[in-house]
């Protein structure tokens, strides 16, 4: 991806595997929300959290692959660890505190007004107001112009520093980066439904590969088999579907491909069980042990694609 500064507050790029057909601006994740709404973008990646506090339920908005494996975090309430909320475990809990009335209600600050107000709403809270902070809202019930928060948690510690705590039945949605498009825009602006489709696949691929590594070494054997044999008879050298083993060949004498014994093996393993591997081919006879790290696994139509393609109404048609 090359990116384009076109003045101090924008930047443009281009992803050269989809040639001209399609432009990277990089925005705030509400404006992207936004121009999709509003029709100035066809496809977008942001947390999910966004997504559901700008969509609004808008439903030519849809979520075309809901796992991009970044920004993994949850929305939640925050509850301070004072002696008001001391008996105050869960959400019901809350709820039933005598102390929020007309007059004096529960005070939520917040930057997720829309996810929030349909939280309190679905679990019977009435006399609820949401604020807005500048800033951290943590240290608002602290000084006292807030009672809770909603907001995100990714590993907890700002809320542990700030005395707050999560509660039973206070978690409302679990974000972590997707990738969204323009129901329109697929069925009627050329060529955006083709790139959707290739963005899901290259995705999908990434994201299997990720972490994963081809290991390649050669083997003395009497056949393809046997040497296969002594691959799968241990285990995390069987492959994705099993081990490749192919004959090495050298220049023979009247320069013909002649046998040498050796045969070539490639598996694919996990990170994590790397350095096992290698020590497991050595073990079998393996030497010469290259390692390639990999960058797309594609195997069947993914089911994200054909999930799409039945919301869009169109199976078989594409």
């Amino acid at each position: 991806m090359s990116v384009n500064k076109l003045n101090p507050r924008q930047y443009v790029a281009e992803i050269p595997v989809f040639e001209d057909n399609l432009e990277v601006w990089f925005q705030r994740a509400s404006d992207v929300v936004r121009k999709l709404r509003y029709g100035d973008v066809d496809i977008g990646i942001v947390g999910y959290d966004m997504f559901r506090e700008f969509a609004q339920g808008d439903g030519d908005l849809m979520v075309v692959h809901d796992a991009l494996g970044f920004g993994k975090c949850h929305l939640a309430l925050g509850v301070p660890n004072t002696e008001k909320f001391a008996d105050v475990q869960d959400l019901q809990a809350l709820l039933g505190m005598s102390c929020w009335t007309e007059s004096s209600p529960l005070r939520v600050v917040t930057g997720y007004h829309h996810i929030a107000r349909e939280f309190f709403g679905k679990h019977g809270f009435e006399n609820v107001v949401l604020l807005s902070a500048d800033g951290a809202l943590e240290a608002a019930p602290q000084m006292g112009s807030a009672d809770i928060i909603l907001d995100l948690v990714s590993s907890g510690v700002t809320m542990r520093e700030n005395n707050l705590r999560e509660i039973d039945g206070g978690k409302i949605l679990e974000s972590q980066g997707v990738l969204v498009a323009s129901r329109k825009a697929m069925l009627e602006r050329k060529g955006c439904l083709e790139i959707v489709h290739e963005m899901i696949e290259r995705l999908e691929a990434h994201l299997v590969a990720e972490g994963m590594f081809s290991v390649q070494a050669n083997m003395v054997g009497t056949s393809e088999a046997e040497v296969a044999h002594r691959l799968l008879g241990c285990s995390g050298l069987g492959g994705l579907q099993g081990p490749t083993v192919a004959p090495v060949f050298k220049k023979g004498e009247n320069g013909d491909a002649a046998e040498t014994g050796y045969f070539a093996v490639t598996v694919v393993v996990p990170r994590k069980d790397l350095y096992a591997s290698v020590r497991l081919l050595r073990s079998i006879g393996g030497s010469g042990v290259l390692v390639t790290p990999l960058t797309y696994i594609f195997d069947e139509e993914p089911e994200r694609w054909r999930n799409l393609k039945h919301q869009l109404g169109m199976q078989g048609t594409f």
